[in-house]
């Protein structure tokens, strides 16, 4: 699914590390957070020092999943939560704590690299009803979308 030739910018890396953890979470879900983190890193081709941005996400997100699925009930108002795929919902829960949490990260930036999540890993219309949910969400930030935020 991942194009070997283009080269993939390493928070690219990091989030698809961070959406496959997710996925498998909601698959398997442990009561042991950072065991599950640890041992799913050292699984990976890298050197788990390569995948702290994918960890910071990941230590950020789960805890706060139950809020990101209200987050996206609320928008997603013409579907049935359960019948979200569930490769889609990793990539918007994702998302969505990075739109919520993550005030560094302009918000534009989180909606394309969820877009392109959607290309890589799901079907060819996800990538449309990702973008709908992230652009009703990015509209309700209090915050402006081009740009980091300090606060």
């Amino acid at each position: 699914m991942v194009d070997k030739k283009k080269k993939l910018s390493v928070r690219r890396l990091n989030r698809i590390a961070a959406m496959q953890f997710l996925y498998a979470w909601e698959i398997n879900a442990g009561s042991d957070l950072n065991k599950q983190i640890f041992e799913f890193f050292n699984t990976l081709e890298r050197d788990r020092t390569f995948y702290e941005f994918a960890e910071y996400l990941l230590q950020g997100a789960i805890p706060e999943l139950s809020f990101l699925d209200q987050v996206i009930r609320e928008i997603a108002v013409n579907w049935k939560f359960d019948r979200i795929a569930k490769i889609d919902l990793a990539i918007l829960r994702l998302a969505t704590y990075e739109l919520k949490f993550c005030r560094e990260i302009p918000p534009v930036v989180t909606v394309n690299e969820a877009i392109e999540l959607g290309k890589m890993f799901s079907q060819a219309d996800s990538k449309r009803f990702i973008n709908g949910i992230l652009d009703k969400l990015i509209k309700q930030l209090d915050r402006p979308s081009r740009q980091a935020s300090s606060q």
